[in-house]
């Protein structure tokens, strides 16, 4: 089977298994859902959600968190593990938005990806969920473990894994695939112990019979 082909019965099945796939973060606003994204790296959604609850309701606007004491902003982030790096990355960038971006989260990949603390994943959250512009994947790790065991790339660092995915899967399909093999991630595809005999992708995974 190609890999094209495989994408499009991947889609077909998850969408029926996963009919309202959504990002799981929590936000109001383009700013929320950027600071939100930069904190869920190597954390659980439903964690970040918690703590935001509580930060975005102390911080309101990129002003607010450059001026904010680092140690204000650690103490609140501390729950979501590396701290220190995450809360450093609010500030700085939030103190790139007030400098660069008239206090606005840009709605180009290049804007945000000169943000500090920004990479493709977090960009294509943003573009995607906040201002409806799909320019790419984005690669986290649900979609890296499943990507590869599903035979739809071999790469193993998230941009090639981006660019293999866009090469296989219809560019309007761009948005909902990360969604969907999230919730296929958390649900079925494991990472330690993936459920391969109830799994509704079976037939056409190429590891299934390998686990």
């Amino acid at each position: 089977m190609s890999e094209k082909r495989r994408a499009k019965e991947i889609l077909e099945l998850l969408s029926r298994e996963y009919p309202g796939s959504k990002v799981a973060l929590n936000f109001t606003n383009p700013l929320e859902l950027l600071i939100a994204t930069i904190l869920s790296a190597r954390c659980t959604d439903a964690k970040v959600n918690q703590v935001t609850a509580e930060l975005f309701k102390k911080y309101k606007t990129p002003e607010q968190y450059a001026k904010a004491d680092l140690g204000e902003l650690r103490r609140l982030v501390r729950p979501l593990g590396s701290y220190r790096r995450k809360a450093k990355f609010v500030k700085e960038c939030c103190k790139a938005l007030v400098k660069e971006f008239n206090s606005r989260v840009p709605d180009t990949m290049e804007g945000l990806l000169s943000l500090p603390g920004v990479a493709r994943k977090t960009a294509n959250i943003v573009l995607s969920n906040a201002y409806g512009i799909v320019e790419g994947i984005a690669v986290d790790t649900h979609v890296a473990r499943l990507s590869r065991r599903l035979g739809l790339t071999e790469s193993r660092t998230p941009d090639k894994i981006e660019q293999d995915l866009m090469k296989v899967v219809p560019k309007e399909d761009w948005f909902k695939i990360n969604y969907l093999l999230i919730d296929h991630g958390r649900k079925t595809c494991k990472a330690l112990k993936p459920l391969c005999t109830r799994c509704v992708l079976k037939e056409v995974c190429p590891s299934a019979f390998k686990v």
